[in-house]
C-alpha cells in the first residue's frame, strides 16, 4: 500500500462488481420512485385541479405567506435569543468561579440532551396551567429552540477558545488585563470570528426547527400548509411546494455560510502575507491569520 493511501486502487473485477452494485442500486430506487408514482396517481394527488390552489391569491394570502412570515418570526427571536445564550454560557463555562461552571455546565449539557420537541411540548405545557394566551405556542416554539441552539453555540465557542493558541491568553495577562478581561477582550472575539461560519451553518437548524412548533398549534408554515390542504384536500402538493421553501431558505442560509467563510479565508490569507513582508504594513497585522480576529495582534511574544 503506498504511504498516505487509506485503501488500494480497485482491480478489474472490483471496477465490475462496484458498477454492477451501482446499476442495481439505480434500478431498486427507480423502482421505489416509481411505486410511490403509481400510489399518488392512484389517489389523485397529481392531477392539475391538486395544483389549481396555488394558483389563486387566496391561498398565499391566507395560508402560505403568513406561515412563512411566523416562520421567519420564530426563527429570527430565535437566532438572537440563541446568540445572546450562547455568549453568556460560554462565558460562564470558561470561568474561573468553579460554582458558577459547574451550573453552566449542567444548563448546557441539559439543553443539548433534552430533544427541542419535548422541551417544547414542556414549555407550552407549563405556559398552559399559567393561563390560556395566544402568545403561548410562539413563546414555547421561541425558548425551545433558544436553549437547544445556545446550548450548541456555548460549545461551538468554548470550542473556538480552546483551540486559540496559548499566548493569546498569556499576552492578555501580560498586560495587566485580568482573567475575565482577557476572555472577554481577547479571547472570545477571536472564537467568535474563527467559528463564524459554523455559527451561520446552525442557523439553518433553528429555521428547520421551527416546523416542530406544529405540535404547539404555532402558525408557522408547516401548520398553515396543513390548514391549507385541508380545505382544497391537495396535502401531497401543498407539503411538496412548503418543502421548496424551506430548500430555498436553507440554501440561502448555506451559501452564505460559505461566503462568510471564503472571506474570512482571504482575510487570514492576506493577513499572512502582509506578516512575511509581501505588501505594504507587513507585520502589523501578523497573528490575524491564525485566529482571523481583526485588530490589535495578541499573539505570542518572543523575546532575545
Amino acid at each position: 500500500m503506498s504511504s498516505g493511501v487509506l485503501f488500494d486502487a480497485p482491480g478489474p473485477k472490483a471496477r465490475r462488481r462496484h458498477a454492477v452494485l451501482t446499476v442495481l442500486g439505480a434500478l431498486v430506487l427507480l423502482g421505489l420512485l416509481w411505486l410511490v408514482y403509481r400510489r399518488l396517481d392512484d389517489k389523485g394527488q397529481l392531477t392539475s385541479a391538486m395544483w389549481k390552489p396555488f394558483l389563486e391569491a387566496s391561498t398565499w394570502q391566507d395560508y402560505i405567506l403568513p406561515g412563512l412570515l411566523g416562520t421567519l418570526k420564530a426563527a429570527g427571536t430565535a437566532m438572537i435569543g440563541a446568540a445572546v445564550f450562547g455568549i453568556v454560557f460560554a462565558m460562564a463555562r470558561m470561568s474561573h468561579v468553579r460554582p458558577l461552571r459547574w451550573v453552566a455546565g449542567v444548563i448546557v449539557e441539559l439543553g443539548r440532551a433534552v430533544p427541542v420537541l419535548l422541551m417544547m411540548l414542556f414549555v407550552y405545557g407549563w405556559l398552559s396551567t399559567r393561563g390560556d394566551n395566544d402568545n403561548n405556542p410562539f413563546i414555547a416554539t421561541v425558548v425551545a429552540l433558544v436553549i437547544y441552539n445556545g446550548a450548541v453555540v456555548a460549545e461551538v465557542i468554548r470550542s473556538g477558545v480552546d483551540q486559540l493558541p496559548n499566548g493569546q491568553r498569556e499576552a492578555g495577562l501580560s498586560v495587566g488585563l485580568t482573567q475575565t478581561q482577557t476572555l472577554r477582550s481577547i479571547l472570545l472575539p477571536q472564537a467568535i470570528t474563527a467559528m463564524m461560519p459554523t455559527l451561520i451553518s446552525q442557523l439553518v437548524v433553528v429555521l428547520k426547527d421551527t416546523a416542530l412548533g406544529y405540535n404547539v398549534l404555532y402558525g408557522e408554515m408547516l401548520y398553515k400548509a396543513k390548514n391549507a390542504a385541508v380545505s382544497s384536500a391537495n396535502i401531497v402538493p401543498m407539503i411538496f411546494v412548503v418543502a421548496l421553501i424551506y430548500i430555498a431558505l436553507n440554501y440561502t442560509i448555506s451559501k452564505i455560510a460559505i461566503l462568510v467563510e471564503k472571506r474570512l479565508q482571504n482575510r487570514g490569507q492576506a493577513a499572512g502575507a502582509s506578516e512575511h513582508g509581501d505588501g505594504p504594513g507587513a507585520g502589523v497585522t501578523a497573528g490575524v491569520a491564525v485566529t482571523g480576529a481583526p485588530g490589535v495582534n495578541f499573539g505570542e511574544q518572543h523575546t532575545t
